[in-house]
This record gives C-alpha cells, sequence and structure tokens, in this order.
C-alpha cells in the first residue's frame, strides 16, 4: 500500500463516527426520562403508602392544584424564556381574585365585566414590569419584587385589609349587596365527566387548552423562537434584528394575563376574594417551571416540561398531604425535590456535553 493510500485510509477512519460510549448512552437515557420516572415512582410510592391517594376524589384534588398553579407556571416560562423572570405573579392573581369578587359583590357588575376587568389588569400589570426592566434597566427580579410588594398593599386597601364574601359589612358600615354570577362560578367549580363520573375540574381544561397555545406559540412560531433566541443570547438576537425590548415585555404581558386568569379561576372556586388563598402560588408556580426543566432532558423553559413539573407538584403535595405529613415540612420537601431535580438535569446535561 502506497503512503497515499495509508493517508487516505487513516483520514477516511478519522471521520468515520466513532461509536458512543455505553455510559453516554445511559447518561442520555437518564437525563431524558430520569424525571418521568421519578413521577411514575412518586405515584406508585403514594399509592401504596397513602390511603385513597389512588381513588378519583384524591385526582379532584390533584387536578385542581395543578390546573391553577400551572396556568401561573406557564406565564413564569415565558419569562424565562426571554431570560427573564417574574416574581409578581402570585400577587397579581391574588389581587385578580380580589379584584373579580370586588366588581361582583361590591360594584355589582357582571361576570363579562369583571372578568375583563381582570385581564386588563393582569396585562397592564405586565406591561409596567416589562417597561421597568427594558426602560429604566432595573433588574428583572428587583422589578418584579417591588411589583409584588406593591400589589401586595394595594390589595388590601379597598376592604381595609378583608377578604371579600357576599353580604359583607363594607368599611362604610353598609352591606355589600352584590353575588358571584353563577355562570362566573362554573368556571372554577363544573366537572366534566372523563372515565368516571364528575372527574375533571373545569380549570383543569383551561390549563390544557393554555399550555397548548403557550407550547405553540413557543415552538412552533417565529415569535417563540426569537424568544427563546433571546434568551438564549440577547445581544446577537439584537444584531440579528430583533426588538428585543418588545419582546420581552410581550412575555411580562403574558405572565400577568395568565395569573390573573389563574386568581379568576381560584375565585371562582372559593366563591370569594380570600386574601390569604395565594399565599403559596408564588413558590408551587416558581418550582413548576423549574422542574420543567428537567423534563425530557430539555435543560431550558418550556410548556410541556412546566404542565409536568405542575402534575409533579400536586402530586407530591397531595401525597404528602394524604399521609399525615405536618404542612411546615411541605415546603422544603418541595425546595428538596426541585434542588434535586435542577441538579441532576444540568450536572449530567454538562457531563454529557463534556464528554466525559
Amino acid at each position: 500500500m502506497s503512503m497515499n493510500q495509508t493517508e487516505t485510509s487513516n483520514s477516511a477512519e478519522s471521520r468515520a463516527p466513532k461509536p458512543q460510549p455505553h455510559s453516554n448512552r445511559v447518561i442520555d437515557i437518564a437525563i431524558r426520562y430520569g424525571f418521568l420516572a421519578l413521577l411514575v415512582g412518586l405515584v406508585i410510592f403514594f399509592s401504596v403508602f397513602a390511603n385513597g391517594f389512588a381513588g378519583p376524589r384524591s385526582a379532584v384534588f390533584i387536578f385542581q392544584s395543578v390546573a391553577i398553579t400551572g396556568i401561573l407556571a406557564l406565564g413564569v416560562t415565558c419569562t424565562l424564556v426571554v431570560g427573564g423572570f417574574d416574581l409578581s405573579i402570585g400577587s397579581v392573581a391574588t389581587s385578580s381574585m380580589m379584584l373579580a369578587a370586588y366588581m361582583m359583590v361590591v360594584l355589582e357588575q357582571p361576570a363579562f365585566v369583571a372578568i375583563v376587568a381582570c385581564l386588563a389588569m393582569g396585562a397592564l400589570i405586565g406591561l409596567i414590569n416589562g417597561l421597568l426592566i427594558v426602560k429604566t434597566k432595573v433588574p428583572d427580579l428587583l422589578a418584579t419584587l417591588g411589583m409584588m410588594f406593591l400589589l401586595v398593599g394595594l390589595q388590601r386597601i379597598p376592604t381595609e385589609g378583608r377578604s371579600i364574601a357576599m353580604g359583607m359589612t363594607l368599611p362604610d358600615g353598609s352591606t355589600a349587596q352584590g353575588t358571584f354570577s353563577p355562570l362566573f362560578l362554573e368556571l372554577g367549580r363544573h366537572r366534566f365527566d372523563f372515565i368516571l363520573e364528575n372527574l375533571l375540574p373545569a380549570p383543569v381544561v383551561f390549563l390544557v387548552i393554555i399550555g397548548i397555545l403557550v407550547w405553540v406559540f413557543l415552538e412552533l412560531t417565529r415569535h417563540g423562537r426569537l424568544m427563546y433566541a433571546i434568551g438564549s443570547n440577547e445581544r446577537a438576537a439584537s444584531l440579528a434584528g430583533t426588538n428585543v425590548n418588545r419582546y420581552k415585555i410581550l412575555a411580562y404581558m403574558i405572565s400577568g394575563v395568565l395569573a390573573s386568569i389563574g386568581g379568576m379561576l381560584l375565585a371562582a372556586r372559593l366563591g370569594r376574594g380570600d386574601i390569604a388563598s395565594g399565599t403559596n402560588l408564588l413558590l408551587d408556580a416558581v418550582a413548576a417551571a423549574l422542574i420543567g426543566y428537567a423534563v425530557l432532558g430539555a435543560a431550558k423553559p418550556n410548556a410541556f416540561g412546566t404542565s409536568m413539573g405542575a402534575l409533579f407538584v400536586g402530586i407530591l403535595l397531595q401525597g404528602l398531604t394524604m399521609m399525615n405529613a405536618p404542612y411546615y415540612t411541605q415546603d422544603f420537601i418541595k425546595g428538596l425535590v426541585l434542588v434535586i431535580a435542577l441538579v441532576f438535569t444540568f450536572s449530567l446535561s454538562a457531563r454529557k456535553a463534556g464528554g466525559h
């Protein structure tokens, strides 16, 4: 064999794809399916050790908690996609719940007016958040944290810190004459037949519809791809001609609107404007959105992963409750699971990328 033939042979061998090591294949499978396996394992564990967990009544509670958490988490996901973060969603949801109740019970407005007012409020808060971040250059965490505190105080002023219920005594001593519209209450209380009778709460249908819309927008449209590009490399996206500020503001407006929808559904389910009901909404929604990074090895914010994260949080909390775990341990366990999921995802992804 001549020298040229030898060099050609060596060159061809060097260009040939090398077989993937067995360890890398194992890591790839662990990254893609590890979280889903954990989710299935969690269901099996609680089904065995928590009496009644596998029953339809437990499923209804899980679906109810998943729906509102998931809708808020999808809003957080949109801000994460553009490299931001919205800490105001919990307070926006609570403000929406209080506004819907105030419009119908105190101002005696029809449900349609209350719904439009809540959606407009969510969009306005998102717009203000976005403008604070892109125009005044306030960091996203500080801007949305400030908005959170502002709304927590603002929503208490009209009723002097009291929750809103039908027939309540108003600050001026009069009695509220308005009532919740039966149609509005159905948004949060109606249950559809799904395998079993009255199994699927209406808010879950809203979650599925919103989840599909957000997934299609982020994954299949040009606008969604540009938002991912901004989150990946804002400067490069700007140099390519993308209007970075406009898309960032859009992301926060979507987050505000989705948070307001979650608040309205909570008001419809409770039939009152409960000042304390939104306390854990922020933590649960953020946990769901961040856990979504681990689903199918995405390692990025995504609508499907967020929905699975919300389901995971709902199953975890319902299972712990049914096992009589003290309420003060639930946030710790939630946080622990979140940290493990993120460490698992990002450390394995980095190891795979490094070829170790």
